[in-house]
């Protein structure tokens, strides 16, 4: 049987990013924090993540982190859904 030959991570991309100012949902955004930290992940990375993952419509998380994200939604309150995302309003 032939040695299978080791395989390389893929290279680094260099990007440029900056800073911006996002509004988002008190709670929502207490889950985002929490996820992060549990992935040790900058907020920013995750929010990255995500919408790379969703932008080729493949999904972000395994089994065992939607189980955490539904732990931090309980904590934090959060009832929002994705059919939520075009019916909110600000107080």
């Amino acid at each position: 049987m032939p040695a299978s030959k080791p395989t390389r991570p893929p290279p680094v991309r260099e990007v440029e990013r900056i800073q911006t100012g996002v509004r988002l949902e008190k709670r929502l955004l207490k889950v985002l924090k929490g996820l992060a930290e549990y992935l040790d992940l900058s907020l920013g990375d995750l929010l990255e993540g995500i919408t790379l993952h969703a932008l080729e419509n493949k999904v972000p998380f395994k089994a065992s982190t939607l189980e955490k994200i539904a732990d931090l939604k309980r904590v934090y309150g959060l009832d929002l859904g994705a059919e939520d995302s075009h019916r909110m309003r600000d107080r």
